[in-house]
């Protein structure tokens, strides 16, 4: 008789030829109750709604949303194709979303199809799929993106609403630097008498700096004897700038939200206090905050470290190589790296003491600090030296957030213009607000960003003579759900509010 044991790797065998065929979404007859049961038993297998499961880990909890989010799109996809074959297309709405590759979980999702009952199928933590009945664009304005199916830029120009602009104007600014050719718009244009449209998208053209385009498409139109009336569907005063047409839309996003977030960061901070007259004390104080940063930035990250540890990392007295304790002991391991990028870090910060560029520094430095920060774990086995080449060649996913980090072939173009932005930056403030804000939401390394963030912050605050800044674990749930209200709901203030009144703390460690 068959062990629990070997029941259950039985049940494993066959979900792992179910996801060679599906993916991670199943249709829970294609498992029988018996498996179906014993897998969800063991957390491998949860319901979303009847009828349909995804695969899931033992290790992740029933109130973490990481699973579901992870499996989302997924799950929009397959159940879509089930259920209505090829008869439906995302709204004109999520459909500009996703040209614009915003990466966050919308609340809700609407699909247009002639099968629609106007259904609302509640999913898993506050989300959902409405069904509209309607009928479908021709097949040539429906294009497909990961699966999904998606009206064309053009078609989803055309149909979406006013409010779209005001409701998500960065992303509406993204879909419209992207626009190399606006060509095969004016010909849907013209060919349909989208008069309403026209003037519409005239306005939106003209609002991020593309009059040519805009003149093009009113003078077209009146051409073909239509009477198109330019509209401009931003919010008025909404700030709304020019892009470089044809950027990718990770490097549009970036530029976007550096000038939309800039000025609200600078009313909030302190005026610069300049460089330090005396580099050396300044470093002094960078040096005693260590062991208080180094706990709090470690803890955040879930490690479990004490102050008698940190202490005994910066004396020396840590060794991965020849203590058998020490080599086993990943949370050491971990502040032992801390230890070696935080010196590495202070190097980048005393040359930027002594003129250098903060964003050439930070281009220039930020592969030594990643690199030191897992050198001792990959000295002590832990990690394969690959971990060390820097960006991540896989996609990732945050723990609880609905935003979801840009894909892997992005990275470097969001890096290249983040640095960019780095450079050309006036304000030290702005540069570690989104600096730390930006690398987070690209989440460009397979671990470490949130300290890596925190390091690019540091030394951009120091360009301008601002003090080390330490965010207290004790602060975390405020931390992270101020990097949530800017990443999903576009929001910089409440974190840029946090961090200037934890580098206001911060002063009083140092004394």
């Amino acid at each position: 008789m068959a062990t629990p044991n070997e029941k259950l790797a039985a049940s494993l065998e066959l979900l792992k030829e179910r996801q060679a065929e599906h993916g991670n979404v199943l249709r829970s007859g294609e498992l029988s109750r018996t498996h179906r049961e014993r897998l969800k038993k063991n957390g491998f297998l949860t319901d979303v709604i009847l009828g349909w499961l995804i695969v899931t880990r033992p290790q992740d909890k029933s109130h973490d949303s990481t699973f579901w989010y992870t499996s989302f799109w997924d799950f929009c996809r397959r159940y879509c194709h089930e259920r209505y074959g090829v008869e439906w297309c995302f709204s004109s709405e999520q459909s500009l979303l996703l040209h614009a590759e915003s990466t966050h979980i919308p609340k809700q999702v609407i699909i247009w199809t002639p099968k629609g009952s106007g259904n609302n199928t509640v999913l898993p933590f506050d989300t959902s799929l409405y069904d509209l009945k309607k009928d479908l664009p021709p097949k040539s304005d429906i294009v497909t993106k990961d699966g999904l199916f998606i009206l064309s830029v053009e078609a989803a120009l055309i149909n979406v609403p006013e409010v779209f602009y005001r409701s998500y104007a960065m992303e509406a600014q993204i879909v419209l630097s992207g626009l190399r050719n606006t060509g095969p718009l004016l010909v849907k244009l013209l060919d349909g008498g989208h008069v309403l449209a026209a003037g519409r998208i005239a306005g939106a053209l003209r609002r991020v700096g593309r009059d040519n385009e805009a003149d093009t498409i009113l003078k077209k139109m009146k051409a073909a004897d239509y009477d198109v009336r330019e509209r401009n569907p931003f919010v008025d005063g909404a700030h709304v700038m020019p892009l470089e047409v044809g950027s990718s839309p990770l490097a549009a996003r970036i530029n976007a939200a550096w000038d939309t977030h800039r000025d609200a960061i600078l009313g909030i901070f302190p005026d610069e206090p300049g460089m330090p007259a005396d580099k050396d004390t300044y470093l002094a104080v960078i040096d005693d905050i260590y062991v208080n940063d180094a706990y709090h930035s470690l803890s955040i990250e879930g490690y479990s470290v004490t102050t008698e540890l940190i202490e005994q990392v910066r004396q020396g007295s840590f060794d991965p190589l020849g203590n058998v304790e020490h080599k086993k002991d990943v949370d050491a391991l971990a502040a032992r790296g801390y230890w070696q990028a935080f010196q590495s870090v202070r190097a980048s910060i005393e040359r930027i003491l002594t003129g250098e560029s903060a964003g050439q520094g930070a281009r220039q430095d930020h592969d030594n600090w990643y690199e030191e920060l897992f050198r001792p774990s990959v000295t002590a086995g832990i990690l394969k030296a690959g971990a060390l080449a820097g960006y991540r060649n896989h996609p990732v996913y945050l723990r609880g957030s609905r935003h979801t980090p840009p894909r892997v072939e992005a990275i470097a173009d969001g890096m290249e213009t983040l640095f960019k932005r780095l450079e050309n930056e006036d304000s030290a403030a702005v540069r570690a607000v989104l600096g730390h804000w930006l690398l987070g939401y690209i989440h460009p390394y397979p671990d470490g960003n949130g300290r890596m963030a925190r390091f690019l912050m540091n030394a951009m605050f120091a360009s301008g003579g601002y003090p080390w800044t330490v965010i207290d674990v004790e602060h975390r749930a405020a931390y992270m759900s101020a990097l949530e209200s800017a990443s999903v709901g576009g929001d910089i203030v409440p974190f840029a509010k946090l961090i200037e009144d934890r580098m206001q703390w911060s002063t009083s460690l140092s004394r």
